[in-house]
């Protein structure tokens, strides 16, 4: 699922452009989260990472020159794609790299194969992630960077690169969605992944980071035999 924001301080530009996004991918049969912002600054605060954002230049307060360049500070990995009512800025808008720049109004054709050639790209590169949902907000994890889930009662805890995050979910559905991923669930609690695994003895896991797991002694054997699995596709010593 591609993630997308649409930053435009016309509000009436901003949901015409959403729109026509939302008829495209369904369209191309492409499943995707469109979230619309109406300053730059709402979108710099935004807690979710987009994998396109439509920029308006001209805007009140940070326009989107300045929006891209603070982005770009933070995450190099996005497609930026300017729009705007003027062909004055393309040179300037050339600093933040972006991946295009349109014309308003925005041709329906030329969104569609710009669109098009994005997820031609992200099918080629994007590693797999979890979208996440709480309380109306979404965030996108990708699994190379989570260390383990552990459940807390109703509540799951991921723990990842970037700190801890809770939402609602099941461990069950969670290990049959992660399946094949390169998970392991080694005690009722924990779902660990494979990759962050430094050493384990037949009471627990050694994390890189230095964490240790407990490891159920009914799972130990099919954990040996999943750890050995993984080190001989991915290489590594324990």
């Amino acid at each position: 699922m591609l993630s997308i924001a649409v930053c435009d301080d016309e509000t009436m530009d901003c949901c015409n452009l959403c729109v026509k996004i939302r008829k495209i991918m369904d369209e191309l049969q492409m499943p995707c989260f469109i979230r619309s912002f109406y300053s730059g600054a709402e979108l710099l605060r935004a807690d979710e990472t987009f994998d396109i954002i439509f920029l308006d230049i001209i805007m009140n307060d940070l326009d989107g020159l300045e929006t891209a360049r603070l982005i770009r500070e933070k995450d190099y990995d996005r497609f930026l794609i300017f729009v705007s009512s003027s062909r004055e800025f393309v040179l300037d808008a050339y600093d933040a790299e972006p991946y295009w720049y349109l014309l308003k109004p925005v041709e329906d054709q030329k969104l569609k194969r710009i669109l098009q050639k994005i997820i031609r790209k992200k099918e080629i590169h994007t590693p797999e992630y979890l979208l996440v949902s709480r309380e109306r907000e979404k965030k996108k994890l990708y699994l190379e960077d989570l260390y383990y889930f552990e459940i807390r009662g109703r509540e799951m805890d991921i723990h990842h690169k970037e700190g801890v995050f809770t939402y609602y979910k099941k461990m069950g559905v969670l290990e049959k969605e992660l399946q094949g991923k390169d998970f392991f669930r080694c005690h009722k609690s924990y779902l660990v992944n494979l990759k962050y695994i430094s050493g384990y003895n037949r009471q627990e896991l050694i994390l890189d980071n230095g964490e240790k797991l407990p490891l159920a002694k009914r799972r130990y054997e099919d954990f040996s035999r999943e750890i050995l699995r993984y080190m001989k596709v991915n290489g590594g010593i324990l």
